[in-house]
């Protein structure tokens, strides 16, 4: 099966051990100089409509995800070893 980068952004990342619904793919890391993909990344969720901020965004290495499908795409990951902070306490509106 063929698939574009743009595609990605559409296929909704399911983590397999717990059946998580992490998102749908926001972003792709790639190598500049042999432009293989290293990385996919989730963007985290809102919380109270942006008002307090987001969670941190979901860092998925390429050599964890299983499978890629018409629809989804299935990836073997510790969620809290993949977690990146996505704003400092300075940038927060509320310190929660």
């Amino acid at each position: 099966m063929w698939c574009r980068i743009a595609e990605l952004r559409y296929k909704e990342v399911i983590n397999m051990p717990d059946a998580a619904r992490l998102g749908f793919v926001d972003d792709i890391e790639v190598d500049s100089q042999t432009a293989v993909p290293i990385s996919l990344v989730v963007f985290g969720k809102p919380k109270l409509f942006g008002l307090l901020g987001k969670r941190d965004d979901v860092i998925i290495p390429w050599n964890d995800i299983k499978v890629i499908g018409d629809e989804v795409i299935l990836v073997d990951i510790d969620i809290k070893e993949k977690l990146r902070p996505t704003k400092t306490e300075k940038e927060c509106f509320f310190r929660l």
